[in-house]
């Protein structure tokens, strides 16, 4: 089994997700008491999070490259990004690693087309939603994608940051969401991305009328995939 290295603490509530899956997976791929080797590197966000608000993503790549040639000098065989914005660094961060890094939009597009779906609705942070780097490998993997409208961009940024990043899971906010999504199926959306891996905290893809690919676990089952082969 090779060792996986974790990108993680952006923000906590998700690594959490990511370390109980991928001991999951594994556990039940091979039985008994196995699990996964995993090497975390946990960051604190808050510093990450102002340095999104000031479109410093130069400064954000050199922090999560450091930090991934430390795993990869750690042992770590391959790294894992545990979240969808910051692979807004992924370049960065496998050049810096030496090792292969487990993209999570190539994963979650291998999900979406083992669903049937080809035009999902991309549901996560503004940075997400609103920049080339995730909507554009999409489409190359020929996947185009829809997004919310302004002012629900600015709303599912605000839950994401304000509540699910800080633990607080609102009923009220969980409407509003699944109110984005039918809107979306309105516009011709035919799936749904959780393109953010805390909103698998909020919503469970199988309450939704259209297929649902929750980015976490589907990257987790890339990531035991490649660790087991």
């Amino acid at each position: 089994m090779k060792t996986l290295g974790l990108l993680g603490g952006m923000s906590a509530e998700s690594t959490v997700i990511y370390y109980a899956e991928l001991n999951r997976l594994v556990r039940e791929r091979l039985g008994g008491l196995h699990s996964a080797k995993l090497i975390v590197w946990s960051v604190d966000f808050a510093p990450i999070a102002a340095l999104q608000a000031r479109d410093d993503w130069a400064a954000t790549g050199e922090i999560l490259g450091d930090a991934a040639r430390r795993l990869a000098e750690a042992g770590a065989e391959a790294i894992l990004i545990c979240a969808n914005t910051m692979h807004t660094n992924a370049p960065q961060v496998e050049a810096a690693a030496g090792v292969p890094l487990i993209h999570i939009a190539d994963a979650t597009a291998a999900a979406l087309k083992a669903r049937g779906v080809t035009r999902p609705l991309l549901l996560a942070t503004r940075f997400t939603m609103e920049k080339a780097f995730y909507r554009d490998r999409l489409a190359a993997a020929g996947l185009p994608s829809l997004v919310p409208g302004e002012e629900e961009r600015a709303r599912l940024h605000a839950i994401i940051y304000d509540e699910l990043c800080q633990g607080v899971i609102s009923p009220a906010s969980k409407d509003e969401v699944l109110a984005m999504i039918r809107r979306g199926r309105a516009a011709g959306a035919d799936g749904v991305i959780f393109g953010c891996t805390e909103i698998g905290l909020l919503i469970d893809p199988a309450e939704l009328e259209l297929p649902g690919v929750d980015t976490a676990i589907v990257h987790c089952e890339a990531a035991v995939d490649f660790a087991l082969a």
